[in-house]
């Protein structure tokens, strides 16, 4: 078994950045992630695509890393984002990350190039030796505009024992299927979709890497558990409750409708950087309207 099987097990945080008119809003974080913990998630994830990594410098990255290192003291798993298109900036990113203090790193597919396979792994290659932390993939077609093939990912784990698993975000759940017949039972699988991670749980993934969570940790944390004690009438139980509300969470581009929903419930500012714009009114009616159903469902 993989060593790190029973800390991926569980709910991954894909964190959000709050902004205020100075920059990070740093008190609104520190009260996010300690919210997570509480709730029970197993790992954070600073500086991804939640994060809005590509509108933050490399001081705000590397200060946000380490912020959250700090804050979670060996409580939770500190996985964090260390992508780039450019495979140069790619191991620096990491190798900040591992300076920092974190616990390991989430690599997302360079995105814009649309490299080959061989290009992906020339890419993986060049970070999984830049770097001893743990490197766990992302492959999210929909915005990267590639997808890491299974026989790639498996080449990849085994010319690398730090590339542990990966976050399948494609919208498939026979993906499951084919990482776990090229990489074997031991390579770590999360879900990258939360309206999909019941599915994945049931095909071989162990967790999910949440944006919802941001939200609602604690159904999430819940939903997982209740999969894994073999509850599976209360994990299809949750699953129902989340689904509207998991959907809703992309009805634009994420971050957007998440941060829009932690504004109404007062605990940051809705703020997105340029060129995210703040959600449109139809679209934040239909959120809205989700998350009343989502609260009803709780009653």
């Amino acid at each position: 078994m993989n060593e790190l099987t029973n800390v991926f097990t569980g709910v991954f945080t894909a964190l959000v950045t709050p902004f205020d008119d100075d920059g990070i809003d740093y008190p609104a974080f520190d009260r996010l992630v300690e919210s997570q913990i509480e709730a029970g998630v197993k790992g954070l994830v600073p500086v991804g695509t939640t994060g809005e990594a590509a509108t933050l410098s490399k001081n705000e990255a590397a200060a946000l890393v380490a912020r959250t290192v700090a804050l979670a003291r060996g409580r939770a798993f500190v996985l964090a984002g260390a992508g780039s298109n450019n495979t140069t900036q790619a191991v620096e990113a990491a190798r900040a990350c591992e300076a920092a203090g974190a616990d390991g790193c989430l690599v997302v597919t360079p995105y814009y190039n649309r490299p080959s396979q061989q290009g992906l792994e020339r890419h993986y290659d060049a970070v999984a030796r830049g770097t001893g932390l743990p490197i766990m993939l992302y492959s999210v077609p929909g915005r990267c505009g590639v997808e890491i093939a299974a026989d790639t990912a498996a080449r990849l784990a085994e010319r690398h024992r730090n590339i542990i698993g990966i976050k399948e975000a494609g919208g498939r759940a026979e993906r499951i299927s084919d990482l776990r017949d090229a990489c074997g039972p031991d390579f770590i699988l999360h879900s990258g979709d939360d309206a999909l991670t019941l599915p994945f749980l049931s095909v071989g993934a162990i967790g999910v890497t949440s944006v919802l969570s941001n939200y609602a940790p604690r159904e999430m944390v819940d939903l997982v558990a209740a999969w894994h004690r073999g509850d599976r009438a209360r994990a299809l139980a949750l699953h129902d409750r989340l689904f509207a509300l998991s959907k809703a969470m992309f009805i634009e581009s994420n971050p957007v409708p998440v941060k829009e929903a932690l504004a109404l419930d007062r605990q940051m500012a809705g703020t997105v950087r340029a060129p995210l714009a703040p959600l449109a009114p139809a679209s934040r009616s239909t959120l809205v309207a989700a998350l009343e159903r989502f609260a009803g469902a709780k009653k």
